[in-house]
């Protein structure tokens, strides 16, 4: 029965079932931005009242709206003020009875009458005192505040409210499909929708569940729920604002409606005009991507008077909408991109005395004329327009990036006009020349930022910006190494970016204050020569010619020069300088070990990285601050020499050809060179190694060890290593607990008696190997727990013996 009275509640708009789909379908395609926040009426076609049903009275009179005390304790108060008046009954809640519910349940209402109404009041009184929202039970239908929003009620909505309500936010992205209704200004009557009262009449002739069942109760108080809604956006609030009176009246507040933000989203002219008629106070708006933009601000021009930033984008602009500008007097951000602008062959004139900043970004146009006094930064990138004319005297910034169709005059002229001019981008406008760019710099004293890059003619000879910090040349073809006398001018520049400068060959600056430059793809680059005391980032890449490279900075921290095939001579005075990278420069040779090393240049290097250095034969560091070193792929090396006592980290991967290694002191943990198989001598000094891997160094005959923490250490298949070696290991390594001999020919019982220094040892591998007698072993090695001799040449009986004898004890 309650899922039939739904049902016919959906069918009480008149009707039938069999169109529900195709009212529904309708009603998605046809929905747009229903925000009419105006008065009742505010410019839309009157609405027909229908009559009140006879069974229908509220327990309340809403008095006249007022923004400022919606849902506020005043308006509570003014409420209880006024006679008591009938109690609102549960059909009545649901948008009235018919004349057949009446006739039905008269006697009951009127039976019921006197408790209804002390309950009714005691319940007014508890929700306006704490103002908590009546939050029908989910599936049930809404109350009459779903009818539509601010005052206006589409007529489709009564094919879909009741069971598919919940649905309406599934449209496209680009829409507001949604009808929701607030308070009127005028204080006029709410009408209950006719559809449902016919469901919720069945729902209580069917005995269906109370009304106090279909409550959820909730305290919220008004700064509570300001805050919350402080993170909706516009869609999401119109959404909450049909929950209740106070969520109405907090959806609405002009806190939220300072910026309107309809970028790409379907609105029509009324529903704009209303909005910002009721909402006078909007200082962002965005109405990118919206059709006819220009006419909704055309229209609406008069209620923006305090509107700070616009937005526009697509579409096109004339020069009306251009002057309506002016009747916004606190404008100071205008934005237009992607837009046609003017009518042709007509100049278009932005004129506006209050305007700071204007973007005109990809925009077509044939001539742009902009005459705003206070403005100060000024973008018309990718514009194309043949012409530009501008009275801009307080210009600070100044964007001509991508302007093809802009000749050398018109750019000069453009820049020259504007003597305060701090920043030019003039980057991809091939037509420009040095000779602009000297008349620039006449004109424009203060001219801190310029980039001129991908521009051909230019090669920056004789020009001269002594005031000059930032300098970007990239994919200019006529830089060269004469140019850098210039740059060598602006003594206080602090980037420069030289990026694909193709007959750039070589870089010599001594500037104080560079701090970043960029050196990438230069493909005759040989030299660079660089001397300040603030250098701190150095980009170079993909510089095939270069050969020497001479650094002189406090407060470069990271050096990066991966890849550098012709690098051969190195020169560092970088006192800060903690990591470097120097990976593939093949042609690096011994004589760098000198620059890292103590007394090179770099006394607070921690991190070293030389792989694939296949030039580096001997090499030797001696340095008392490197943690981290990397010697992976240096195939041609065959010594090896450190020096360095706090490095934990050395990586040896690849070195194949390795015969001699000396590591002392070092502070390694751990080492394993079991990947260098032509490995003959070997000394380590490591106080703090408590892991050594030497398996695989078949070769290795003469090792010094002197590691007095050393734990475990694995000699296996060290065929030529000697007894010697392991009797002097065993007594510079006294707390050996893991020792693996396996396959250590050369080994005999001379070397197992040196074991007795080894107290703690309890594993012992002597697998694969000759050894005759084992009772110098067992007797030295009292606490020897795990012993593994499979397959051990020229066994005898007493070794057996011996054995049994360790078995039963």
């Amino acid at each position: 029965m309650a899922d039939g009275g739904k049902m016919k509640g959906v069918e009480g708009s008149g009707e039938g079932t069999g169109h529900g789909e195709d009212m529904d379908e309708e009603a998605r395609e046809e929905l747009e931005l229903a925000l009419s926040l105006g008065r009742r009426g505010w410019h839309l076609p009157p609405v027909p009242v229908p009559p009140p049903a006879p069974a229908l009275r509220w327990s309340m009179v809403f008095p006249a709206w007022d923004p400022d005390a919606a849902g506020s304790s005043r308006a509570a108060e003014s409420v209880w003020d006024s006679p008591p008046v009938p109690p609102l009954r549960f059909r009545d809640m649901w948008g009235g009875g018919g004349a057949d519910a009446d006739a039905g349940g008269a006697g009951e209402a009127e039976e019921h009458n006197n408790v209804e109404e002390e309950e009714g009041s005691e319940d007014g009184d508890r929700d306006l005192q704490n103002k908590r929202p009546k939050v029908g039970a989910f599936g049930e239908e809404s109350s009459g505040v779903n009818a539509s929003f601010f005052g206006y009620e589409a007529p489709h909505l009564h094919a879909f409210a009741e069971h598919d309500h919940l649905k309406l936010s599934h449209g496209p992205e680009n829409e507001l499909d949604f009808g929701l209704s607030l308070i009127s200004n005028d204080g006029g009557n709410d009408i209950p929708r006719e559809t449902n009262s016919h469901g919720v009449c069945d729902v209580e002739r069917s005995g269906g569940t109370n009304a106090e069942d279909l409550e959820i109760r909730m305290d919220l108080s008004d700064d509570l729920l300001h805050l919350i809604f402080s993170f909706l956006c516009q869609k999401d609030l119109c959404r909450a604002g049909a929950a209740c009176k106070q969520w109405q009246s907090a959806s609405m507040h002009e806190d939220f409606w300072k910026y309107l933000k309809f970028e790409n989203t379907r609105i029509s002219l009324q529903n704009f005009v209303n909005i910002c008629h009721r909402y006078q106070n909007v200082t962002n708006l965005n109405l990118s991507g919206v059709l006819s933009a220009e006419s909704l601000v055309i229209e609406a021009i008069t209620f923006l008077r305090h509107l700070k930033t616009l937005i526009m984008g697509k579409g096109q602009l004339g020069e009306t909408f251009f002057q309506a500008l002016a009747e916004c007097p606190l404008l100071n951000t205008l934005t237009v991109s992607d837009a046609s602008l003017g009518s042709g062959i007509q100049e278009v004139t932005v004129n506006h005395d209050g305007l700071r900043e204007l973007q005109i970004v990809k925009c077509r146009a044939l001539r742009v004329s902009i005459r705003c006094h206070q403005l100060r930064i000024l973008s018309l990138r990718r514009t194309g327009m043949a012409h530009v004319s501008l009275n801009c005297p307080q210009l600070l910034e100044l964007d001509f990036q991508s302007c093809h169709k802009l000749s050398d005059t018109a750019i000069r002229q453009a820049a020259t006009a504007c003597p305060l001019l701090a920043s030019l981008d003039m980057s991809s406008c091939s037509c420009v020349t040095d000779e602009t760019l000297r008349e620039i710099a006449n004109a424009c004293q203060n001219l801190s930022v310029l980039d001129a890059s991908n521009c051909p003619n230019i090669s920056f000879e004789s020009v001269k910006l002594p005031m000059l910090v930032d300098l970007r040349l990239s994919s200019c073809e006529g830089i060269t190494s004469a140019s850098m006398g210039a740059v060598c001018f602006s003594r206080i520049l602090e980037a420069l970016q030289l990026d694909n400068c193709s007959l750039l060959t070589s870089v010599s600056l001594d500037l104080p204050h560079l701090k970043n430059i960029s050196l990438v793809h230069l493909r005759k680059f040989a030299d660079l020569n660089l001397r300040s005391p603030v250098l701190s980032y150095i980009k170079v890449s993909r510089c095939s010619a270069l050969r020497c490279v001479t650094i002189t900075s406090n407060a470069l921290k990271k050096l990066v020069l991966q890849k550098q095939e012709s690098l051969c001579n190195l020169s560092l005075q970088c006192h800060n300088l903690i990591d470097v990278d120097l990976s593939d420069c093949e042609s690096l040779t011994n004589e760098i070990c000198k620059v890292f090393s103590d007394g090179g240049g770099c006394p607070m290097l921690r991190s070293l990285i030389l792989d694939n250095c296949e030039s580096l034969s001997v090499v030797e560091l001696n340095n008392s601050s490197l943690v981290n070193l990397s010697l992976a792929g240096c195939r041609s090396m065959t010594f090896l020499k450190l020096a360095c006592p706090k490095l934990q980290v050395v990586i040896l991967d690849g070195c194949d050809h390795l015969e001699r290694a000396s590591f002392c002191p070092v502070g390694l943990e751990s080492l394993n060179l079991g990947i260098c198989p032509k490995l003959s001598v070997l000394r380590i000094e490591a106080p703090n190694m408590s892991i050594l891997e030497l398996k695989g160094c078949g070769v290795l005959s003469e090792a010094s060890i002197n590691c007095p923490c050393l734990i475990s250490l694995d000699a296996s298949f060290c065929r030529q290593l000697m007894d010697d070696s392991l009797s002097q290991t065993a007594e510079a390594c006294p707390l050996i607990e893991h020792l693996i001999l396996s396959s250590c020919l050369s080994i005999d019982v001379r070397g197992l008696s040196s074991l007795h220094c080894l107290q703690k040892l309890a594993l012992l591998d002597l697998s694969y190997t000759f050894l005759m007698n084992l009772k110098p072993v067992f007797d030295s090695c009292l606490q020897l727990k795990l012993a593994s001799i499979s397959v051990i040449h020229l066994w005898n009986h007493s070794t057996e013996r011996v054995l049994y004898r360790c078995s039963l004890s």
